[in-house]
C-alpha cells in the first residue's frame, strides 16, 4: 500500500465542501481544465488551417520545382531535359517560364504573373478542377488561349473566347548592347495578343495575380529563347517524394534548387508554425496562473494539517513521505482537472470535424466551417506542460510540509 497516494486521495476527498481549500482546489481544477481544453482547440484549429493551405495550393502545386540557385533563369536543351525524364521517379516533365507581364485589356491595365507551360502541365496539376469558368486547355488547335485568375478577370472584366477584343500582354524588349528603356512605346515593349479561353479559382495570391499561358506564347513575348524560369516534376505513385528530391538534387548539383510542395511555400508555412508556437506559450503562461491556486490550496492545507503532518512524523513517517503526500494532492488536482479538459477538447474538435457547427461565417469562404486536426504530438506537450506546471507550482508547499517541527504542533 501507497501512504502517500492514500492519503493524497483521502484530502482530494475531503466531505468538508464549505472547506475554503476545497473550493479552492475545485477552482484550480476548473481553470487547469479550461486551459487545457482551449489549448487543445486553438493548436488544432492551427493544425487545421495548415493543411488546408496544402490543399489549396496542392491542386496547382507540382510535386517538385527545380529552378536556378542563382539567377531568375537557366538554359535547358533537349540532353538536360533526357537526363531528367530518365531519372527513376521522374514521371512527368513540365517546362516553364514565368515573369511579371503587363496585361491590357479594353482601357484597363494592370501587371500580372504570367507563367508560360508546355502542353504535358495538366497531366501533373490537378488545376482543372478548380475552373470557374470556360476551358482548361491552353491550345485549342492552332488558337492560343490564356487561363486568367478570378481575380484578375474581375478587375480587369475579362469576356472569355472574344477574339474580337483579345487581351494584350507587353513586356519590355531587351535589346543587346542597351541598358535604358525606349521612350517610343513602339520600340521600348514586346507585345502580344491572346484570348482568354477559362479563368481558375485557386487561392486569393493566386487568382488576384497570376495568367497561365502556352510556353510558347511566353517565350515569344518575353524573348526567353531555351531559357526556363523553372522545371515542373511529377513523381511516380510509387516513388516518394523526398527520395526522388535526393536523387534529382545529387544529378543537378549546387547550381539547382529542387523543392517540395511545402518549401516553395516555406514562408508562409513558418508564420504558421510561428504563430502556433507563440499561441501554444501564450496558452501555457495562462495555464500556468491557472495552476497558481493549487499552490495557494496546498500551502494552506500545510497550514490545515500541521497536526497530522505531526502524527505521521511521531509514528516514524520520513520527510520524503510526507512531501510526496502534499505533491501527489497538487498532481491529483492538476491531473483531474487536465483530464477533463482534454477529454472535452477533443470531443469538440471531433464534433466540429465531424459536423462543422462553428462555421467562418463568410460566403465567399474556401470552407464552410473552420478546419481543425488533432495531433498526438499536441496532447503530449500538452500533457508534459500540466506536469511541470504541476511539479513547479506543488513543490514549494511539499517542502515547507516536510520541514515542519514536530515539537511545536503535538
Amino acid at each position: 500500500m501507497n501512504v502517500p497516494i492514500l492519503i493524497a486521495r483521502r484530502y482530494f476527498r475531503s466531505k468538508n465542501k464549505r472547506n475554503i481549500i476545497t473550493i479552492i482546489s475545485n477552482i484550480s481544477m476548473i481553470g487547469v481544465a479550461v486551459g487545457t481544453m482551449a489549448l487543445i482547440i486553438v493548436l488544432s484549429v492551427f493544425n487545421g488551417l495548415e493543411d488546408l493551405v496544402r490543399t489549396l495550393y496542392g491542386k496547382s502545386d507540382p510535386n517538385l520545382v527545380i529552378s536556378a540557385a542563382k539567377g531568375k533563369a537557366f538554359d535547358v536543351d533537349r540532353t538536360f531535359l533526357m537526363k531528367l525524364e530518365n531519372t527513376p521517379g521522374v514521371a512527368l516533365l513540365t517546362e516553364v517560364i514565368e515573369d511579371n507581364a503587363l496585361l491590357q485589356y479594353h482601357d484597363r491595365q494592370m501587371v500580372v504573373k504570367m507563367r508560360g507551360l508546355s502542353d504535358n502541365y495538366f497531366g501533373q496539376s490537378q488545376i482543372d478542377a478548380n475552373i470557374r469558368e470556360g476551358d482548361h486547355r491552353l491550345r485549342r488547335d492552332s488558337l492560343e488561349l490564356a487561363l486568367v485568375g478570378a481575380g484578375v478577370q474581375h478587375e480587369l472584366s475579362i469576356t472569355l473566347n472574344n477574339r474580337l477584343a483579345p487581351m494584350r500582354l507587353l513586356y519590355p524588349r531587351n535589346t543587346p548592347g542597351k541598358k535604358t528603356l525606349d521612350f517610343n512605346p513602339e520600340n521600348a515593349f514586346n507585345e502580344q495578343n491572346l484570348t482568354a479561353g477559362g479563368v481558375f479559382l485557386i487561392e486569393q495570391h493566386i487568382d488576384d495575380s497570376y495568367i497561365f499561358v502556352p510556353l510558347t506564347f511566353a517565350q515569344r513575348l518575353l524573348g526567353y529563347g531555351t531559357r526556363r524560369t523553372a522545371l515542373y516534376v511529377k513523381v511516380g505513385q510509387s516513388f516518394e517524394i523526398e527520395k526522388v528530391k535526393e536523387q534529382v538534387r545529387k544529378l543537378l548539383g549546387p547550381d539547382f534548387k529542387v523543392q517540395d510542395s511545402d518549401e516553395q511555400h516555406v514562408s508562409l508555412f513558418k508564420a504558421i508554425k510561428v504563430e502556433k508556437l507563440f499561441v501554444f506559450i501564450t496558452f501555457t503562461l495562462i495555464l500556468l496562473i491557472a495552476s497558481l491556486n493549487i499552490f495557494f490550496s496546498l500551502s494552506m492545507l500545510v497550514i490545515d494539517k500541521k497536526k497530522d503532518i505531526s502524527v505521521l512524523l511521531a509514528m516514524g513517517a520520513s520527510q520524503k513521505t510526507v512531501r510526496r503526500t502534499f505533491l501527489y494532492v497538487g498532481a491529483i488536482v492538476a491531473l483531474v482537472g487536465a483530464a477533463t479538459g482534454l477529454i472535452l477538447g477533443v470531443t469538440l474538435c471531433w464534433l466540429q470535424q465531424r459536423f462543422g457547427f462553428v462555421s467562418m461565417g463568410m460566403a465567399t469562404s474556401v470552407v464552410d466551417a473552420y478546419p481543425v486536426k488533432m495531433q498526438a504530438s499536441d496532447l503530449i506537450f500538452t500533457c508534459v506542460s500540466i506536469i511541470v506546471i504541476t511539479l513547479a507550482v506543488s513543490i514549494r508547499p511539499a517542502l515547507n510540509a516536510s520541514k515542519l517541527d514536530l515539537r511545536e504542533n503535538l
